[in-house]
């Protein structure tokens, strides 16, 4: 099914932008099962009788780390994001947006309590929000 996208001109966000934007938060469930199935950090070296050397991409216990580090830190903005965009109704914004779940199963099975203009505007705002906190964390990696 294609997916329907929303107008953001009035926020200044290209079409393209919003399809990235998006894309960031749909990989959000994947990310959220990730941190909750591999906990386990403590990882031992493939014994074999070749010589080993020290190689830092091969550390395991530090890729995990550093993985569940990143995950972490991308849940945590978007959470902090629909919090700011929506406050009490934060929940549903992250049904929506990453779970892409229809505005009308959150009116009807999920009672959310705010109707689906009001939703859709918020959820305007929450792109927005999260274009300019992505924007200001990929000028802080160049």
């Amino acid at each position: 099914m294609r997916k329907r996208d929303i107008k953001l001109d009035k926020y200044g966000i290209s079409k393209k932008r919003y399809v990235e934007l998006r894309s960031f938060c749909e990989q959000y469930p994947e990310w959220k099962r990730y941190l909750a199935s591999e906990t386990n950090t403590v990882k031992s070296k493939v014994i074999t009788d070749m010589p080993m050397s020290r190689d830092p991409l091969n550390n395991a216990t530090e890729n995990l780390a550093i993985k569940r580090t990143v995950y972490s830190c991308r849940c945590d903005l978007i959470e902090k994001i629909a919090k700011q965009a929506s406050g009490d109704l934060h929940e549903y914004i992250i049904k929506s947006v990453c779970y892409d779940l229809p505005v009308r199963y959150l009116l009807m099975v999920e009672d959310m309590p705010c109707s689906a203009t009001t939703l859709y505007d918020i959820r305007r705002y929450f792109f927005y929000l999260l274009d300019i906190e992505k924007t200001k964390r990929e000028a802080w990696a160049i």
